[in-house]
């Protein structure tokens, strides 16, 4: 099971097709489009942060018991993220510290391993893209969903730029799985064919020294 991670508009979700492809896996992605509590949380986050979280979690969850049935599997944001994204938001007092608490409680309950059960719960291999907070921006232009653009909401412009430097110090302290750092500015695997050549060797290269191909 490998589980991709990033800020917003790192390439998380393109880089779980084109390695779902590579590798002949099943892909599992994370319910945006169809997310009816998403934009609901960017007008008004207070009232809609924990829910949010609470939607993220169970479909998280959801599709780390699907995994279950495949020999391997890549998904496109890790479910440990998650917590990262919420103490921000409480931070931001779009959400309490209670409510953060609560989430944390809950999602380590979720987590904890079961003695000698066959579920896995926690990834094979973790890979973190990491980007810039100038190539953050332009990605989240290019992608074009109007709730997340700064010059409709000027107030995203310090969320983005806070959510981006704690990914840093959140990878930096990920420890529940063998990881992965691939350097999303150096590599435009998106757009570069040679780039998307050189990430999938470092991702290949990677399993073959975890036993994993």
């Amino acid at each position: 099971m490998l589980v991709l991670a990033g800020t917003i508009g790192a390439g998380k979700t393109s880089l779980t097709k084109l390695l779902s492809q590579h590798l002949n896996s099943t892909g599992y992605y994370e319910s945006v489009d169809d997310n009816e509590i998403l934009p609901l949380f960017y007008k008004d986050p207070k009232k809609y942060a924990f829910l949010l979280q609470i939607y993220f979690l169970n479909t998280r969850f959801d599709n780390i018991e699907k995994a279950q049935d495949e020999k391997l599997s890549v998904m496109d944001r890790s479910i440990y993220e998650d917590s990262l994204m919420f103490r921000l938001n409480a931070d931001m007092k779009r959400a309490t510290q209670t409510e953060s608490d609560i989430y944390d409680s809950l999602l380590s309950n979720m987590m904890e391993e079961i003695p000698d059960s066959t579920f896995q719960k926690n990834p094979d291999l973790l890979i973190h893209i990491s980007i810039s907070f100038d190539t953050m921006l332009k990605r989240i232009k290019k992608r074009g969903r109007s709730f997340e653009q700064v010059a409709k909401d000027p107030s995203l412009y310090n969320y983005y730029k806070d959510l981006n430097e704690r990914y840093e110090d959140w990878y930096k302290n990920y420890d529940q799985s063998p990881k992965l750092q691939i350097n999303g500015d150096k590599y435009d695997f998106m757009e570069n064919e040679n780039d998307l050549k050189a990430v999938i060797k470092q991702v290949d290269d990677k399993l073959v020294e975890l036993n994993l191909k």
